[in-house]
């Protein structure tokens, strides 16, 4: 029998010298640099030198006898990703610990940046996060909006090794941080644990364009090696892709690392697209074997359908029902946790074979 092939391109991907020190110095064009232009010289030629090496991961250790090939040099940025996400599981699994649940404001927009002005999730996110407190949850905010109002606060895009072979997948991200192509500050090291650390996840978010505001978009898609991800980089050497493939065919195993928590979702829109989005969240949930926390877990509604833009939030000041509607999807899935949590949560995930699990 013929064994899997890794297809190449014929493209060559790298800069010119001249192009690479253009880009790397874009980021010093302030006149505050001015008086530092001699050192900012000798910084760039040693980031030239790190990228005509193309070490993604400069500083690295032996991995240890708990993977499989235990000298193989892991990244240092992996290991605190995968012992911050292995604590966020301890703390998950605890049955003493208090029940956490993840808020997601899911807009781009907020009020330190170019909008001036906070979102409508960031509002209906608040009112959930109040809700659930007031049941007694423990409650983490990740407002993705952040990313454009923080320095280096960055979610890169997926790279899709899951597409080469589910083995080539890491779990966490082994993608990010690529020191030589300065793709470093990857946030989805801190949100990773958010969503291990959570009984419940709520995600609020605006539609854009029949679809998902690019943050979220950009964070589901990284959360593809929560399902099916390879927790052992050694397996694979680190991204052999061959070697990949041959694992993977051997017999994956698929674990689901965030089966069985909880979710809510809810979605609005001002012209159309919000039951496309709601559809396209829940299946998601769904397929990555989260549960939905019932009929009032789900709410998708128009706010100030067709009106104008500058009036939107004083449509939402008029709409109370979308905001009772938000507290009793807060209330759904504080009340699912605390039954799942309890072992008398009816809709738990069965124990069964899945023979289709992507």
């Amino acid at each position: 029998m013929f064994g899997p092939k890794v297809r190449k391109s014929d493209s060559d991907w790298k800069l010119e010298e001249t192009e690479f020190r253009r880009r790397y110095q874009q980021q010093f064009r302030h006149p505050n640099y001015d008086k530092h232009r001699d050192a900012i010289e000798e910084i760039t030629n040693e980031a030239w030198k790190n990228y005509q090496e193309g070490k993604k991961a400069p500083n690295t250790v032996p991995a240890g006898p708990q993977y499989k090939n235990s000298d193989y040099e892991l990244s240092i940025d992996w290991i605190a990703s995968k012992a911050a996400v292995d604590e966020a599981q301890k703390l998950h699994d605890d049955p003493s610990g208090p029940s956490r649940v993840l808020v997601i404001c899911g807009s781009d927009r907020n009020d330190l940046t170019c909008p001036g002005e906070i979102s409508k999730s960031y509002r209906l996110s608040k009112i959930a996060i109040e809700t659930l407190k007031h049941e007694g949850m423990e409650v983490e905010f990740l407002n993705l909006s952040e990313m454009n109002s923080q320095y280096g606060q960055t979610i890169y895009p997926c790279k899709g090794c899951v597409s080469t072979s589910q083995a080539l997948c890491h779990w966490p991200c082994s993608c990010y941080p690529n020191h030589y192509l300065g793709q470093v500050h990857d946030w989805m090291m801190d949100i990773y644990p958010m969503w291990v650390r959570a009984h419940g996840i709520m995600i609020i978010t605006p539609v854009y364009w029949h679809s998902a505001p690019s943050a979220l978009k950009l964070m589901i898609d990284r959360l593809v090696c929560a399902d099916g991800g390879n927790p052992d980089p050694t397996s694979t050497l680190g991204k052999d892709a061959l070697m990949a493939k041959k694992l993977e065919l051997k017999g994956w195993d698929y674990p689901r690392h965030l089966q069985g928590r909880i979710y809510s979702v809810v979605v609005h829109g001002d012209t159309q697209g919000v039951d496309q989005l709601k559809n396209v969240l829940t299946n998601w949930l769904d397929e990555i074997m989260l549960i939905p926390s019932g009929v009032y877990g789900t709410v998708g509604r128009y706010i100030g359908y067709y009106g104008s833009y500058a009036e939107s939030h004083e449509e939402l000041d008029r709409d109370h029902a979308i905001m009772e509607e938000v507290q009793n999807s807060a209330l759904a899935l504080a009340m699912n946790v605390t039954a799942e949590r309890a072992k008398k949560l009816d809709t738990q995930v069965p124990d069964l074979h899945d023979p289709r699990p992507k």
